[in-house]
């Protein structure tokens, strides 16, 4: 029964990652495109999705290198946008803090938004599962997904210049956050601090370097921050 139970677990996972194919090919693939344009070569696009494997991030730093930012720039914009990895980790924590230390560092490898986003709410969905469980879980959403996202910043690289202007692949980018948020939204909390970061965001677009996006990052966290201590926190 429990083998029975842990494949069932498997392919609601892999069921649940499934639908973020549509974004994944074209995010991944405009990320070998840009990547190319910026002065990569295929081998070292494809080692930045490996070792980084965080598109917002990897954007980040290429479109900021490409533009002639300074490395010092480059690096701390893409570290402010991945600091949300560092959330997700901690609010993992008491689902999966017990596994041993090789999954935990597996997982945290695997830790991204699309992961997250569907495992931390299976996991309250279901407080009774196992440690392996949880894990069969988290590691069967990645499956569809990752694989995918090495494989077509490889395609994006070789095709290069190649893709029509039309084609406008970076539809993909906005749809793939907004996917991944709206579901997210369920505290005032939440609420307040998407609200503050897209303002400010878009009030401080003129700044160089897309510093306006560091800003709005803080300001929203720091009003989310301010509106659950006013609720009284989280219970």
């Amino acid at each position: 029964m429990a083998t029975e139970t842990t494949k069932s677990i498997f392919w609601q996972g892999v069921r649940d990652g499934a639908p973020f194919i549509l974004v994944i090919i074209p995010f991944s693939t405009l990320f070998g495109v840009v990547a190319t344009e910026a002065g990569l070569n295929v081998f070292e696009t494809l080692t930045f999705s490996v070792l980084v494997i965080a598109g917002a991030a990897q954007f980040t730093a290429v479109e900021l290198l490409r533009n002639d930012a300074p490395t010092v720039i480059a690096l701390v914009s893409a570290l402010a946008v991945n600091l949300r990895m560092a959330m997700y980790s901690a609010s993992l924590v008491p689902y999966l803090g017990q596994a041993s230390v090789g999954q935990r560092a597996l997982a945290a490898y695997f830790t991204v938004d699309q992961t997250y986003a569907c495992a931390v709410l299976k996991f309250e969905q279901n407080p009774d599962w196992t440690i392996g469980q949880r894990l069969t879980y988290f590691f069967s959403v990645a499956l569809p997904i990752c694989p995918l996202w090495y494989i077509f910043t490889v395609v994006g690289a070789m095709i290069g210049g190649s893709i029509p202007e039309g084609l406008a692949l970076d539809f993909a980018i906005p749809v793939t956050f907004l996917a991944l948020i709206g579901p997210m939204l369920r505290t005032r909390a939440h609420v307040a601090a998407a609200l503050v970061s897209v303002t400010v965001a878009l009030l401080l677009a003129f700044l160089p370097y897309n510093l306006g996006l560091l800003v709005a990052g803080l300001a929203g966290m720091m009003a989310g921050a301010e509106v659950e201590r006013r609720m009284g926190g989280v219970a």
